[in-house]
């Protein structure tokens, strides 16, 4: 009788946790913590799927397991020949199948209590999508709002420095959630990847205590937000930042410092507002970008896209929402500061 497999309730049971699913399959997701020893790489994969579907199943598999079985034997070699007896790995691939089942099973043979995951990467998957819809109810947001360039994302890490529990959601999903919020050196992960980090960020807040949040819509870039979040959001109070437009220009022009060394990457942002502004905007903005005429740029930003579109969105979304407000003129780091100490002290009843 075959012993029952460990299930992702197990995880902590083992020493470590290897994924031998191909690095394409990795790097889109996995178990937070695994270590990526494909038994087939990219290649490899699809060298076998492409004999199974055109040649024979039984073609795929020889060949499969030959590549199988030297990727193992070179894993033993240069990542795990030094681990003790009782060294305790749980194995996983896409459903818990032939691949795991192939380094379980040769593990074993050398003496290692190796566990199987039951049902594989898909196993988790169903965890994190179940977990992301039952978490957010048993959690209390405090949302921070405001036009762009109040410097909200900016507030909630002076919230957390404060040690208060912050949820930055735009460094999860690598974007600041604008038109202009592609970071061009910095990819946003895979929509499984974010809601795996996502789901890594709320298990660790404590459910007694508010986390403070800032209001976004249904999508941070190309990444989607899990309805149950949002909607736990906006049940949330609303405390509403507003800062004058000079200073909303000045943190903006620090805030984006690296658009103006590339203005064809600033350029072609602005071509995707083509459906909302006129062609006679764009190509004044345009010019802007050419004479580096960067106050001007931002400050019409503001005024002909973001703020209208802000105000269109709060209304929708927050208006009914009980609101504290708070004003700033300095969005210096110390203003920062400053402010997340006052929203602090109002959220405690100061």
């Amino acid at each position: 009788m075959q012993p029952k497999r460990p299930t992702v309730a197990d995880l902590d049971r083992f020493d470590e946790i290897i994924d031998v699913r191909s690095p394409a399959e990795f790097a889109e997701d996995h178990i937070p913590g695994a270590r990526n020893c494909p038994v087939l790489d990219d290649a490899q994969r699809a060298e076998v799927g492409t004999l199974y579907k055109q040649c024979s199943p039984f073609a795929a598999k020889k060949l499969g397991a030959a590549l199988v079985a030297e990727n193992i034997a070179r894993h033993l070699r240069e990542t795990f020949h030094d681990r003790p007896k009782h060294w305790k790995p749980l194995i996983y691939c896409w459903r818990g199948g032939d691949r795991s089942g192939a380094m379980t099973t040769i593990f074993r043979a050398i003496g290692w209590p190796a566990g199987q995951l039951d049902g594989g990467y898909k196993a988790w998957r169903t965890h994190v999508v179940a977990r992301l819809l039952e978490l957010p109810a048993t959690l209390s947001f405090r949302v921070i709002s405001g036009p762009t360039g109040c410097a909200k994302t900016r507030i909630l890490q002076a919230l957390a420095a404060l040690g208060e529990q912050a949820l930055d959601l735009e460094s999860l999903a690598c974007h600041k959630g604008s038109v202009l919020g592609v970071l061009p050196d910095a990819p946003q992960p895979s929509q499984k990847g974010f809601e795996t980090a996502l789901l890594l960020a709320l298990q660790a807040f404590d459910p007694a205590r508010p986390i403070y949040v800032e209001a976004e819509s249904r999508k941070i870039g190309n990444l989607h937000l899990p309805a149950a979040l949002i909607e736990r959001m906006r049940a949330g109070e609303c405390l509403n930042v507003e800062a004058d437009i000079a200073a909303r220009v000045d943190f903006l022009l620090r805030d984006y410092d690296y658009l103006p060394a590339r203005p064809e990457f600033l350029a072609s942002r602005l071509q995707a507002l083509h459906a909302l502004q006129s062609r006679e905007t764009l190509d004044r903005w345009r010019n802007y970008v050419t004479t580096s005429r960067w106050p001007a740029l931002v400050g019409e930003l503001l005024e002909l896209h973001y703020d209208p579109l802000y105000r269109r969105s709060q209304t929708r979304h927050y208006g009914p929402t009980p609101q504290r407000n708070f004003y700033a003129d300095d969005l210096s780091a110390a203003g920062i500061n400053r402010l997340a100490v006052a929203i602090v002290e109002a959220g405690n009843g100061g």
